[in-house]
Protein backbone atom coordinates (compact mmCIF):
# COMPACT_ATOMS: atom_id res chain seq x y z
CA UNK A 1 0.00 0.00 0.00
CA UNK A 2 1.54 3.30 -0.98
CA UNK A 3 1.03 6.60 0.79
CA UNK A 4 -1.85 7.73 -1.46
CA UNK A 5 -3.80 4.52 -0.78
CA UNK A 6 -3.74 4.94 3.00
CA UNK A 7 -6.89 5.94 4.80
CA UNK A 8 -6.55 9.15 6.72
CA UNK A 9 -8.09 8.65 10.19
CA UNK A 10 -8.98 12.35 10.43
CA UNK A 11 -10.98 12.17 7.16
CA UNK A 12 -12.71 8.98 8.31
CA UNK A 13 -13.60 10.55 11.64
CA UNK A 14 -14.99 13.68 9.96
CA UNK A 15 -17.04 11.59 7.52
CA UNK A 16 -18.43 9.51 10.37
CA UNK A 17 -19.37 12.67 12.29
CA UNK A 18 -21.27 13.95 9.24
CA UNK A 19 -23.12 10.67 8.78
CA UNK A 20 -24.09 10.50 12.45
CA UNK A 21 -25.10 14.17 12.50
CA UNK A 22 -27.19 13.70 9.35
CA UNK A 23 -28.92 10.70 10.92
CA UNK A 24 -29.54 12.70 14.07
CA UNK A 25 -31.15 15.51 12.09
CA UNK A 26 -33.39 13.06 10.23
CA UNK A 27 -34.54 11.90 13.67
CA UNK A 28 -35.01 15.45 14.95
CA UNK A 29 -37.03 16.42 11.87
CA UNK A 30 -39.21 13.36 12.44
CA UNK A 31 -39.77 14.20 16.12
CA UNK A 32 -40.48 17.80 15.11
CA UNK A 33 -43.27 16.59 12.83
CA UNK A 34 -44.99 15.00 15.83
CA UNK A 35 -45.01 18.33 17.67
CA UNK A 36 -47.74 20.14 15.83
CA UNK A 37 -50.73 22.41 16.24
CA UNK A 38 -53.51 21.63 13.73
CA UNK A 39 -54.93 24.94 12.54
CA UNK A 40 -56.31 23.93 9.16
CA UNK A 41 -54.95 22.10 6.14
CA UNK A 42 -51.41 23.19 7.06
CA UNK A 43 -50.43 22.60 10.72
CA UNK A 44 -47.81 24.48 12.73
CA UNK A 45 -44.92 22.02 13.19
CA UNK A 46 -41.39 22.01 14.56
CA UNK A 47 -40.00 19.95 11.68
CA UNK A 48 -39.21 23.06 9.66
CA UNK A 49 -37.11 24.43 12.54
CA UNK A 50 -34.98 21.28 12.44
CA UNK A 51 -34.76 21.47 8.64
CA UNK A 52 -33.48 25.04 8.88
CA UNK A 53 -31.08 23.97 11.62
CA UNK A 54 -29.86 21.09 9.45
CA UNK A 55 -29.02 23.61 6.73
CA UNK A 56 -26.94 25.88 8.94
CA UNK A 57 -25.22 23.02 10.82
CA UNK A 58 -24.74 20.37 8.13
CA UNK A 59 -24.31 22.72 5.18
CA UNK A 60 -25.97 22.54 1.77
CA UNK A 61 -24.92 19.06 0.64
CA UNK A 62 -25.35 17.09 3.86
CA UNK A 63 -28.44 19.13 4.77
CA UNK A 64 -29.97 18.26 1.39
CA UNK A 65 -29.11 14.59 1.91
CA UNK A 66 -30.73 14.72 5.34
CA UNK A 67 -34.00 16.17 4.07
CA UNK A 68 -34.03 13.88 1.03
CA UNK A 69 -33.73 10.87 3.35
CA UNK A 70 -36.51 12.24 5.56
CA UNK A 71 -38.84 12.77 2.59
CA UNK A 72 -37.95 9.39 1.09
CA UNK A 73 -38.78 7.48 4.25
CA UNK A 74 -42.01 9.43 4.64
CA UNK A 75 -43.12 8.87 1.04
CA UNK A 76 -42.12 5.20 1.39
CA UNK A 77 -44.63 4.78 4.21
CA UNK A 78 -42.89 5.35 7.52
CA UNK A 79 -45.06 7.66 9.67
CA UNK A 80 -42.68 10.62 9.87
CA UNK A 81 -44.84 13.47 8.60
CA UNK A 82 -47.05 15.75 10.66
CA UNK A 83 -49.32 13.81 12.98
CA UNK A 84 -47.65 10.49 12.19
CA UNK A 85 -48.82 10.41 8.59
CA UNK A 86 -46.91 9.08 5.61
CA UNK A 87 -47.13 7.89 2.05
CA UNK A 88 -46.73 9.26 -1.44
CA UNK A 89 -50.28 10.61 -1.16
CA UNK A 90 -48.95 13.35 1.14
CA UNK A 91 -47.16 14.76 -1.89
CA UNK A 92 -50.52 15.22 -3.59
CA UNK A 93 -52.23 16.73 -0.55
CA UNK A 94 -52.37 20.35 0.62
CA UNK A 95 -48.96 20.15 2.35
CA UNK A 96 -47.12 18.48 -0.56
CA UNK A 97 -45.64 21.72 -1.84
CA UNK A 98 -44.35 22.61 1.60
CA UNK A 99 -42.73 19.17 1.91
CA UNK A 100 -41.01 19.52 -1.47
CA UNK A 101 -40.05 23.09 -0.55
CA UNK A 102 -37.90 21.65 2.23
CA UNK A 103 -35.32 20.56 -0.37
CA UNK A 104 -34.43 23.99 -1.82
CA UNK A 105 -34.91 25.47 1.66
CA UNK A 106 -32.23 23.36 3.33
CA UNK A 107 -29.84 23.73 0.40
CA UNK A 108 -30.07 27.52 0.20
CA UNK A 109 -30.01 27.89 3.98
CA UNK A 110 -26.82 25.82 4.15
CA UNK A 111 -25.29 27.62 1.19
CA UNK A 112 -25.84 31.08 2.68
CA UNK A 113 -24.56 29.99 6.11
CA UNK A 114 -21.44 28.44 4.57
CA UNK A 115 -20.66 31.25 2.15
CA UNK A 116 -21.17 34.19 4.49
CA UNK A 117 -19.80 32.78 7.72
CA UNK A 118 -21.53 30.75 10.36
CA UNK A 119 -22.56 33.61 12.64
CA UNK A 120 -25.89 34.16 14.33
CA UNK A 121 -26.93 37.07 12.08
CA UNK A 122 -26.00 35.11 8.95
CA UNK A 123 -27.87 32.06 10.25
CA UNK A 124 -31.01 34.14 10.78
CA UNK A 125 -30.81 35.61 7.27
CA UNK A 126 -30.15 32.15 5.81
CA UNK A 127 -33.12 30.65 7.66
CA UNK A 128 -35.43 33.48 6.60
CA UNK A 129 -34.39 32.90 2.98
CA UNK A 130 -35.01 29.17 3.41
CA UNK A 131 -38.44 29.81 4.92
CA UNK A 132 -39.37 32.01 1.98
CA UNK A 133 -38.54 29.08 -0.31
CA UNK A 134 -40.85 26.80 1.67
CA UNK A 135 -43.70 29.28 1.24
CA UNK A 136 -42.80 29.81 -2.42
CA UNK A 137 -43.23 26.09 -3.06
CA UNK A 138 -46.11 25.50 -0.63
CA UNK A 139 -48.56 28.31 -1.35
CA UNK A 140 -48.97 27.69 -5.12
CA UNK A 141 -49.33 23.96 -4.42
CA UNK A 142 -51.94 24.64 -1.74
CA UNK A 143 -53.83 26.81 -4.24
CA UNK A 144 -53.71 24.13 -6.92
CA UNK A 145 -54.77 21.25 -4.68
CA UNK A 146 -57.53 23.05 -2.79
CA UNK A 147 -58.71 25.47 -5.47
CA UNK A 148 -58.14 28.41 -3.12
CA UNK A 149 -57.38 31.84 -4.46
CA UNK A 150 -54.11 33.53 -3.61
CA UNK A 151 -55.52 35.59 -0.72
CA UNK A 152 -57.23 32.61 0.89
CA UNK A 153 -54.13 30.43 0.44
CA UNK A 154 -51.96 33.10 2.07
CA UNK A 155 -54.49 33.42 4.92
CA UNK A 156 -54.48 29.64 5.47
CA UNK A 157 -50.92 28.64 4.55
CA UNK A 158 -48.73 31.65 5.29
CA UNK A 159 -49.94 34.42 7.60
CA UNK A 160 -50.66 32.26 10.67
CA UNK A 161 -47.13 30.83 10.46
CA UNK A 162 -45.04 33.98 10.14
CA UNK A 163 -44.68 34.74 13.87
CA UNK A 164 -44.23 31.08 14.91
CA UNK A 165 -41.63 30.66 12.13
CA UNK A 166 -39.76 33.77 13.27
CA UNK A 167 -39.70 32.39 16.83
CA UNK A 168 -38.42 29.03 15.51
CA UNK A 169 -35.73 30.79 13.45
CA UNK A 170 -34.48 32.75 16.46
CA UNK A 171 -34.49 29.60 18.61
CA UNK A 172 -32.64 27.67 15.88
CA UNK A 173 -30.01 30.44 15.64
CA UNK A 174 -29.32 30.15 19.37
CA UNK A 175 -29.22 26.35 19.13
CA UNK A 176 -26.79 26.54 16.20
CA UNK A 177 -24.54 28.91 18.13
CA UNK A 178 -24.52 26.50 21.07
CA UNK A 179 -23.91 23.23 19.22
CA UNK A 180 -21.43 24.30 16.53
CA UNK A 181 -18.46 24.34 18.90
CA UNK A 182 -19.43 20.93 20.21
CA UNK A 183 -19.89 19.00 16.95
CA UNK A 184 -17.28 20.81 14.78
CA UNK A 185 -18.30 19.50 11.36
Amino acid sequence: MNQTDQINPADTSKQLKRIVSTSLFVSLITVGAFIFIPIGPVPIVLQNMFILLAGVILGPVWGLACVAIYLFIGFAGLPVFSGGTSGIGKLFGPTGGFLIGYLPCVYVTGLIADRFGKKMATDIIAMIAGSVLIYTAGIPWLMKITGMGVYKALAVGCYPFLIPDLIKIIAAAFIAKAIRPVIKL
